[in-house]
């Protein structure tokens, strides 16, 4: 008999629904999409039910945004690695998610830095995608 390997669970929220095709796409070999939701209360929702690995958090979502539903999930005590996937190059932006201690990709970069994200995520670390920073650093709690 075969041994089990957890693939690491991960939910995805993003109002664009081309973004979550892909993105489910890009993973489905070596992380295991357990939701795809449209807006931030859904993925705190489904976050509070499934406790995923690993939640990809859009920044710009109607309703609850991005920021503020990984502000609640930490707020609810919950634990996943946060990533924010966003069209914002914003060093602003960067900084809070640095504060939530999430990494940070940038849409264009989807393919060439989310796998990596991911993994750096869940080893403690996160990562920014460049041209914001092109490292991984310690996750500082």
């Amino acid at each position: 008999m075969g041994r089990f390997i957890h693939k690491p669970t991960v939910v995805l929220a993003d109002d664009n629904g081309a973004v979550l095709t892909v993105t489910s796409m890009l993973l489905m070999g070596e992380f295991d999409v357990v939701a795809t939701v449209v807006d931030g209360d859904d993925a705190i929702r489904v976050t509070n039910a499934l406790q995923p690995d690993v939640v990809i958090l859009d920044i710009a979502m109607p309703g609850t945004d991005g920021i503020a539903a990984a502000r609640r999930l930490k707020t609810l005590g919950l634990d996943p690695r946060i990533i924010f996937l966003t069209i914002q190059e914003d060093s602003d932006y960067v900084q809070v998610a640095l504060g939530l201690g999430a990494s940070y990709v940038l849409k264009p970069r989807l393919h060439s830095d989310l796998l990596p994200a991911i993994r750096e995520s869940l080893a403690g670390r996160v990562f920014i995608s460049s041209p914001l920073r092109n490292s991984a650093v310690p996750v500082v709690n």
